[in-house]
């Protein structure tokens, strides 16, 4: 139950045990070409460019600013925390000039920010965690959207912890760039970094004279993605194979349905947790459908809680940061279902009763199954 990887559904993991086959086979070019028209699907973009390139979705972060930013073109980062701060750390570590818009932790930056900043300075990109998933905090994409109608600039999502989970309308919203890995919402295992790219941030790539990047260059993968037979560079088969049938999960699940479901998933998490105690280091007007980071009740230390759970058969998450020793955060993201989380409450019951907190035995699993069985 930590906040990605997340459980891999059996349809996924059996996919992904298929044998290694030739990356030009008709096979897996015919998958290839699958996965990369569903993930536009997933985003809703009907005229952008799809990447999916073996690497962590920290690839896909850089990805996104070197194809869209030159060296004398200013960032403006938004950050909602610990991967907000990440997206400053890779700007400066190529020397792209930036500022950045830091809210408190397990709050996010307000649309009001931005537009300030935009009034007051020029920015050729600006950059947004969806949702970040040390402080819990979801952004409002969509309204920064709306600020961002009036201005010439390329408008870049890191959805890492939301695609596919929150709802991001690409083409409607007007943005450039959502970036992503496959590990979270789509419930796939680790390695791939997904980028969408409309057709204004591939424009901006072609005026570009040259990038900092060999592997990281859009326009080296865009033949491939274009005709998955090409080659440049060997992609990882088995794990394109396996995403590929996490996102036919998500299609077939239905956008509108999946995103309802993360609602509700999260809703009744957070029900039982607030009955037996806990509170949450998110403001209320913050809190993500994908992840919650959780307020010990007095008397319950990190550690101790952590590995209890786990011997109950549950793993959750620390804290990052400053948060470290301080919180637990619990993912119910991807396909993740209901007896999974009664489970997860179950041992978190019984963890807590052998720590000696005080609560109503059997008072956590009802407020879930109250929201849950509606």
């Amino acid at each position: 139950m930590i906040p990605g990887p997340t459980p891999v559904h059996p349809r996924i993991l059996n996919n992904l045990s298929n044998p290694t086959i030739s990356h030009v086979s008709s096979t897996f070019v015919t998958e290839f070409r699958e996965a990369l028209s569903n993930v536009k699907e997933i985003v809703y973009c009907k005229k952008g460019e799809p990447f999916i390139v073996a690497g962590a979705g920290t690839l896909a972060m850089e990805m996104a600013l070197l194809n869209t930013v030159d060296k004398a073109e200013r960032i403006l980062v938004l950050s909602q925390g610990f991967f907000g701060q990440r997206m400053a750390q890779i700007a400066e570590a190529f020397g792209l000039s930036y500022d950045i818009i830091e809210c408190e932790w397990g709050k996010a930056v307000l649309p009001e920010e931005l537009e300030k900043s935009l009034s007051e300075t020029k920015y050729e990109v600006v950059v947004s965690t969806h949702v970040d998933t040390c402080t819990g905090g979801c952004a409002p994409v969509k309204d920064y959207a709306e600020v961002m109608k009036n201005h010439d600039l390329i408008y870049i999502i890191d959805g890492v912890c939301a695609t596919g989970g929150i709802e991001e309308r690409m083409d409607d919203w007007g943005v450039d760039v959502i970036l992503t890995a496959a590990q979270k919402c789509f419930g796939a295992p680790p390695g791939l970094a997904i980028l969408i790219v409309s057709e204004k941030g591939m424009e901006k790539r072609k005026v570009l004279k040259a990038i900092p990047a060999f592997y990281s260059d859009l326009l080296r993968w865009l033949p491939i993605m274009k005709d998955p037979s090409k080659y440049f560079s060997t992609p990882c088969v088995n794990e394109i194979r396996a995403f590929c049938e996490s996102t036919k999960i998500v299609i077939e699940e239905g956008m509108e349905k999946r995103f309802s479901r993360h609602a509700f998933m999260a809703k009744a998490i957070r029900a039982a947790l607030t009955e037996l105690g806990f509170s949450f280091f998110t403001e209320e007007s913050f809190l993500a459908d994908t992840l919650s980071v959780v307020n010990y009740p007095e008397g319950i230390e990190d550690k101790s809680f952590r590995n209890l759970y786990f011997e109950n058969g549950v793993v959750v998450a620390g804290g990052l940061g400053e948060t470290a020793g301080r919180v637990f955060r619990i993912g119910h993201m991807g396909n993740i279902s209901v007896s999974q989380v009664y489970f997860a409450i179950e041992a978190l019951e019984r963890t807590l009763s052998s720590l000696g907190h005080k609560f109503d035995p059997g008072s956590g699993l009802k407020a879930a199954k109250a929201i849950l069985e509606e």
